[in-house]
C-alpha cells in the first residue's frame, strides 16, 4: 500500500454576498496508506450543492460551518484503492461526505463512507443525484412532508435543478398535474421534456407581478402542493394561489443564499390563516428511514424509463469552485457535478 497524492479545495476567507474564486483555495497532499480501521479512496465524482453556501457562514446551523484553512466537505462517489477496515476491500465504490478533493484516507465513519450496490444498474454519479441526497429530498419532500395525493397541481420552482426535476417526475408519476418554474427557453423546454403540464420562465415574466400572471395563467384552478426551491417572489406567488388546505414543503429559498440584507418576507403570509395551509421546512438527513424505499422505487423507475436524469458535469478538482459559483448563475440543468478521474 502506497500514498496518492490528491489536491483539494479549502476555504481562503468567508463570503460576503455571492461567493467569488477568491475564496477558496487548492491545496496539495498525500492521502496515506491506511492504517487500522481506514480506507484510502480515489474519488470519482464529486458534488456540488447550494446548501454548502450556508456552511460558508460562521453561524450555528444544522450542520456545522466550513472553517478557513480546512478542506471543504460534501458527497462524493469514489473507489477503495486500499484497505484497513474489515468491511470494506479494495475495488469498492463507496458514497462519501469527502467531497472537494481527489483522494483521502480516513476512518468510514469520519467521512460517512458507504458501499455502494454495483447491481443497482444505475451510474456511480447518479448516487449524488438522481439516486442520492437530491433525489431523496424531492422523495421526502413530495411524500412525507406535503402529503401528495393522486390528483393534485403541484407547482415547483427551480424544476430544471437537481431536486427539481426529480419533483417534476414524481409527482407525474403519482397521477399529479404538474406545473414547473425555471429560467430561460431551454430550461423551459427541458421542464416540459419530463412530463410538466406547463412550466414559466421565470425570467421572461419579469417581477412577481409578471410571475404571479404567469402561474395564474397555467392554473387557473389554484394550487394544492408548493415545492420551495427559490423563496422569495415564488412562495408569495404559491401562497397567492394555493387552494384551501394547500401543503407547502419548503426545501430551500437559493434566490435569498448570497444577500447581504435581510429580504423582505411575503406580504401575504395572513392567507395561511383563511387557507388553512401548511407550510413546513425540513433536512433531508431528518428523512434517512426512507432511504430504502427510495432507492427500490428510484432503480425501479430509472429502469422502466418512467425517470430520467441529466448532469452538467464539469471535469477535473480545479473546476470545483466553477461548478459551485454556477448554481447561483443557472448554470446547471440537473445535477452539478465534477468528474474527478
Amino acid at each position: 500500500m502506497t500514498a496518492i497524492p490528491t489536491r483539494g479545495w479549502a476555504l481562503a476567507e468567508r463570503p460576503e454576498g455571492l461567493p467569488t474564486s477568491s475564496n477558496f483555495t487548492l491545496q496539495t497532499a498525500e492521502a496515506p496508506a491506511p492504517a487500522a480501521g481506514q480506507i484510502q479512496v480515489r474519488n470519482s465524482w464529486m458534488s456540488v450543492d447550494p446548501y454548502m453556501r450556508g456552511r460558508m457562514v460562521d453561524r450555528k446551523s444544522y450542520i456545522p460551518p466550513f472553517q478557513i484553512g480546512e478542506l471543504l466537505q460534501g458527497g462524493a462517489v469514489g473507489t477503495v484503492t486500499a484497505s484497513g477496515h474489515p468491511d470494506f476491500a479494495e475495488g469498492d465504490l463507496v458514497l462519501s461526505m469527502a467531497g472537494w478533493r481527489e483522494a483521502f484516507t480516513a476512518p468510514p465513519e469520519a467521512v460517512m463512507a458507504t458501499k455502494l450496490p454495483r447491481a443497482s444498474g444505475l451510474p456511480g454519479s447518479a448516487f449524488l443525484g438522481v439516486a442520492g441526497m437530491p433525489g431523496l429530498t424531492a422523495y421526502a419532500g413530495l411524500l412525507r412532508i406535503a402529503e401528495l395525493k393522486e390528483g393534485d397541481t403541484v407547482f415547483v420552482s427551480g424544476a430544471a435543478g437537481a431536486v427539481g426535476s426529480i419533483v417534476v417526475q414524481i409527482a407525474k408519476i403519482k397521477g399529479c398535474t404538474v406545473i414547473g418554474s425555471a429560467g430561460g427557453a431551454e430550461k423551459v423546454a427541458f421542464v416540459r421534456e419530463l412530463g410538466a403540464d406547463a412550466c414559466v420562465d421565470y425570467r421572461a415574466a419579469g417581477d412577481y407581478d409578471g410571475l404571479l400572471a404567469a402561474l395564474q395563467a397555467v392554473a387557473p384552478k389554484g394550487i394544492d402542493v408548493y415545492f420551495d426551491n427559490v423563496g422569495g417572489d415564488h412562495l408569495q406567488a404559491a401562497i397567492e394561489l394555493a387552494k384551501p388546505f394547500g401543503r407547502v414543503a419548503l426545501c430551500g429559498m437559493i434566490s435569498q443564499y448570497n444577500n447581504t440584507e435581510p429580504a423582505p418576507g411575503p406580504h401575504n403570509l395572513i392567507q395561511l390563516i383563511g387557507k388553512q395551509l401548511k407550510l413546513q421546512g425540513f433536512i433531508v438527513s431528518s428523512h434517512a428511514d426512507m432511504q430504502p424505499q427510495f432507492i427500490q422505487d428510484i432503480a425501479g423507475w430509472v429502469a422502466s424509463g418512467r425517470m430520467t436524469f441529466r448532469e452538467t458535469v464539469l471535469e477535473g478538482v480545479e473546476a470545483a469552485p466553477e461548478a459551485f459559483l454556477g448554481l447561483f448563475q443557472g448554470a446547471n440543468t440537473g445535477k452539478m457535478l465534477v468528474k474527478l478521474d
